[in-house]
């Protein structure tokens, strides 16, 4: 069975993310109105972009080359390919940041309200229970204190589970924001 790596091109001992284009606006979102080099890419160059980095342990070295027509790739826009990139990926690890930063407090004001019920169902539970230890107030009491466990699940969730992704996004954008980007001429 063959490697993931033998798929790809090796270049000074980096994987190749390799896209050919025919023209520089294919790289972009043409709904976006933004300057040129900070305009949105193209879904699918985004998308092809992060899931071959994806496909790799997270130490490989990247190399991205776009190849484009001798005239287009020589060109100024052609020379500013590398920065608009860069200005992409950049800017989706802040929304990645802003993302987790939210959560995060989320996450904090969930377990705030989680804990302060759960305090108060045990502390009604416990009270139930020293009044009377009839069946039907052992029954309150323990609804009260599952109901107070249950109400945890979702700072449990949040806190424990939900952040991973969104940081593993925002570590893959930030180093995709940061790797070489040559711009060539495509091969005849």
């Amino acid at each position: 069975m063959r490697s993931i790596e033998s798929i790809y091109h090796k270049e000074d001992g980096k994987i190749l993310i390799e896209i050919k284009l025919g023209s520089i606006p294919q790289l972009f979102n043409s709904f976006d109105p933004a300057p040129f080099y900070e305009k949105e890419l193209d879904r699918d160059a985004e998308a092809y972009i992060v899931d071959t980095v994806n496909d790799f342990h997270k130490k490989t070295q990247f190399k991205i080359v776009i190849y484009l027509p001798p005239e287009a790739a020589a060109s100024e826009q052609g020379q500013k390919i590398g920065e608009a990139v860069h200005n992409h990926f950049a800017y989706r690890t802040l929304v990645m940041e802003r993302r987790l930063r939210a959560r995060i407090r989320y996450g904090r004001f969930t377990l705030l309200l989680g804990l302060s019920f759960l305090l108060v169902s045990q502390v009604v539970g416990g009270y139930l229970l020293s009044v009377s230890n009839i069946l039907a107030t052992q029954l309150a009491a323990g609804a009260l204190v599952i109901t107070g466990w249950a109400a945890m699940w979702e700072p449990v969730t949040v806190l424990l589970y939900e952040l991973w992704p969104i940081i593993k996004t925002r570590n893959q954008y930030r180093k995709i924001s940061t790797m070489e980007i040559d711009v060539r001429p495509s091969p005849k």
